[in-house]
């Protein structure tokens, strides 16, 4: 059986990634390494208990050790690489773990890979690919009337998230260009969809809006985010896997740009279709709070390289992939519950 190496499958974008994956029988097994920190949550994947395509191994991505002995025993033909601290808040309060996690943990797994691929029989060597899941953070912020980024767009981070972010893709593309690794990255603009950890927006403002609290937006709710529902983000990984260039970079992008306001309006608008207050709407809730620091005005992610190379289009709109995702959370309380509470942590005990 061959497999594949995913890093960080327990958080948000990766176990929806791992989900997807697997419910191709004839797809690769999967390598699912984790350090399970606060957003690592084997309760993502609790529908793969059982399932022998599934090998889960709780390590760190700076654990050379470890890692070298995932790729001696497992031989993986690709690594996909999500693992990373990706909270810009947590970033302005705490840089160090972002540098460490995204920056010191992909050097290092761009060591481990390059050492186990240098070791492949020339047809494996060749097939073997490294893809780097980025954001379109690390491009800076746009004014209103600016075009969206496209893969030629000079990096300009603006939060220690985005900036340790950009650290490692010019990391990912010095291996190629240095090495000759068979890289690939890709860089998304903001996912929504299930097994969202609540402190991001969307998940935020459904979970405080059925608790009766507060719906906090940043500033003048004016900040323009481009939305991609995270199985799109999934497709496209796949496809960019299978048939992207190596070298190559690919934006991801939704094609759904939305105020933060118009989001949480958005968001309120369907609450109250899809589960009603006893009186009055959601909207109700909304509070304006002091702005971020260095709060990025507005991305617009450019996908066209994407769809004319590679075939790739959404499949959701923005109406479909949010109430997707509203009635995902509606129906899921008990998750939402375990992770608003740390229950969640038990999982991994």
């Amino acid at each position: 059986m061959s497999h594949i190496l995913v890093t960080g499958g327990a958080g948000f974008i990766g176990a929806n990634f791992v989900l997807d994956w697997l419910r191709d029988d004839s797809a690769d097994a999967v390598v699912n390494v984790d350090k399970l920190t606060y957003a690592g949550n084997l309760e993502s994947l609790a529908s793969l208990r059982g399932n022998s395509r599934h090998i889960f191994c709780r390590a760190d991505i700076c654990d050379r050790a470890a890692l070298d002995q995932l790729f001696d025993r497992h031989r993986p033909r690709a690594v996909v690489h999500f693992a990373a601290e990706s909270h810009v808040d947590r970033s302005i309060e705490g840089p160090g773990a972002f540098i460490q996690t995204n920056v010191v943990g992909t050097f290092t797994l761009l060591e481990a890979a390059r050492a186990y691929w240098l070791g492949l029989p020339v047809a494996e060597r060749e097939a073997f690919r490294f893809l780097q899941v980025s954001t379109d953070e690390v491009f800076g912020s746009l004014n209103k009337s600016d075009p969206a980024f496209t893969e030629t767009t000079a990096y300009a981070p603006n939060s220690p998230y985005s900036a340790s972010k950009a650290a490692a893709d010019h990391l990912v593309r010095a291996y190629h260009h240095t090495y000759g690794l068979p890289v690939l990255t890709t860089n998304c603009s903001n996912n929504y969809g299930p097994y969202h950890f609540p402190e991001k927006l969307i998940p935020l403002v459904i979970t405080r809006a059925l608790g009766g609290e507060s719906l906090p937006v940043y500033g003048d709710g004016l900040n323009v985010r481009d939305w991609l529902y995270v199985g799109d983000h999934c497709a496209a990984i796949r496809t960019i896997l299978a048939r992207g260039r190596p070298g190559e970079t690919y934006n991801v992008g939704g094609g759904n740009e939305k105020t933060n306001l118009e989001v949480v309006r958005k968001l309120c608008d369907l609450l109250d279709e899809l589960r009603p207050k006893a009186s009055g709407s959601y909207r109700e809730q909304i509070t304006f709070v002091a702005d971020r620091p260095g709060h990025d005005r507005r991305y617009a992610v450019d996908s066209q390289k994407l769809q004319a190379e590679l075939d790739w289009t959404c499949a959701e709109t923005f109406e479909s992939g949010l109430r997707k995702t509203v009635s995902w959370y509606l129906a899921n309380q008990q998750w939402v519950s375990h992770v608003t509470s740390g229950a969640y942590r038990k999982a991994r005990e």
